[in-house]
């Protein structure tokens, strides 16, 4: 394991760090590192603006092509019934 030294933490963050850690019966060291550990394993979703963005971009990569209507799509992939 590797060791990260954390500098020029304000010390209002410090005391909230300590508060947290006795809340949650841990030394500062194992609160701060729950923390970056939750941090970087949550899964983060889009919200909706960054979803509409992508949206965009998306049809502009399709814009001028002949598009089959999805009822069309599924009509074929069940032999025309």
């Amino acid at each position: 394991m590797a060791d990260i030294l954390l500098r020029n933490l304000e010390c209002d963050l410090k005391e909230k760090l300590r508060q947290n850690a006795a809340k949650n019966k841990r030394s500062m060291n194992a609160e701060l590192l729950e923390i970056v550990r939750v941090a970087l394993t949550q899964v983060k979703h889009p919200n909706s603006a960054e979803l509409k963005k992508l949206a965009a971009e998306i049809r502009a990569l399709s814009k001028g092509r002949r598009q089959t209507p999805s009822e069309e799509l599924l009509r074929q992939s069940r032999g025309g019934r």
